[in-house]
C-alpha cells in the first residue's frame, strides 16, 4: 500500500520539522526501500496497490522489475483494503497481504511469516501491530469485508478493534510481532537512534536519516 511520492501529500504531521519537501523525500526512501527489500523474497508476487490514480506512470518509474501496479478503490482506508485483498484472491492468488510502506526497518522475517501462515492454513487473518495501535500488515485467505468495517482509522484503537471484529466473525488470528512506524518526531527521532546503533538497515533511509539530529 502506498502513496506516489510527489503526487499527494504524505507524512504531513512531519512537515513542521522537515518541510512538506523533506517529508516527500524521506518517504520516498521508506518506499523505495520496502520495495527492494519485497522483491528479495521467495515466494511472492509483489503487487504495489498506489494512489492517486492519475500517478500510476510515475509509480510505475519507481517500482522495480517483476512489480504489478493496482490502484487503490475506496472512499475509506478500510474500504481500500479490503477491495485489494478481495481484487488479489480473485485473481487467483491462494491469499493476500497487505503491508504498509511507513515502517521502513520492519524486518522482513515478519512478512514471510505471515505468508508461510496463510500458505499452511495455520491461521485465517495474519496480523503485524504496530506500537501505535495501528498495524504494519494484514493477510487473509479469503476476502474477509468485515474485518475493515467499522474501525476508526487512524487511532490506537485500529488493532484492538480488528481482533474484535475477528473474533466475532469467527477467525482464527495469527499475531505478528509488532513494530513501530513512522508518523511523528518522536517516531523520527526513534528511528534515527536505532539506525545510528547498527550497521545495517534500508540504505537510502539510513543515508537520509543520518544528517539528522547531530
Amino acid at each position: 500500500m502506498a502513496k506516489v511520492p510527489g503526487a499527494t501529500t504524505v507524512k504531513s504531521r512531519l512537515h513542521p520539522s522537515l518541510t512538506p519537501e523533506g517529508a516527500t523525500e524521506l518517504y520516498r526512501c521508506f518506499l523505495l526501500d520496502r520495495l527492494d527489500a519485497l522483491a528479495a523474497l521467495p515466494g511472492i508476487a509483489p503487487v504495489i496497490a498506489f494512489t492517486p490514480d492519475e500517478a500510476e506512470s510515475a509509480m510505475a518509474a519507481l517500482a522495480p522489475p517483476g512489480f504489478a501496479l493496482v490502484s487503490q478503490r475506496g472512499g475509506d482506508l478500510g474500504q481500500r483494503l479490503a477491495n485489494l485483498l478481495a481484487d488479489l484472491i480473485g485473481r487467483g492468488h491462494a491469499a493476500a497481504i497487505a503491508v504498509d510502506s511507513d515502517s521502513p526497518t520492519l524486518p522482513m522475517a515478519y512478512v514471510l511469516e505471515a505468508a508461510l501462515t496463510l500458505e499452511t492454513k495455520a491461521a485465517d487473518v495474519v496480523l503485524g501491530p504496530c506500537d501505535d495501535g495501528g498495524y504494519y500488515l494484514i493477510g487473509v485467505r479469503v476476502p474477509r469485508p468485515g474485518l475493515f468495517q467499522g474501525i476508526p482509522w487512524s487511532t490506537e484503537c485500529v488493532t484492538p478493534a480488528t481482533l474484535e471484529k475477528a473474533r466475532g466473525l469467527g477467525l482464527r488470528v495469527h499475531l505478528l510481532p509488532s513494530w513501530f512506524d513512522v508518523d511523528t518526531e518522536a517516531d523520527l527521532r526513534r528511528l534515527h537512534g536505532e539506525l545510528a546503533a547498527g550497521h545495517d538497515g534500508p540504505a537510502r533511509t539510513r543515508a537520509f536519516v543520518s544528517t539528522m539530529y547531530r
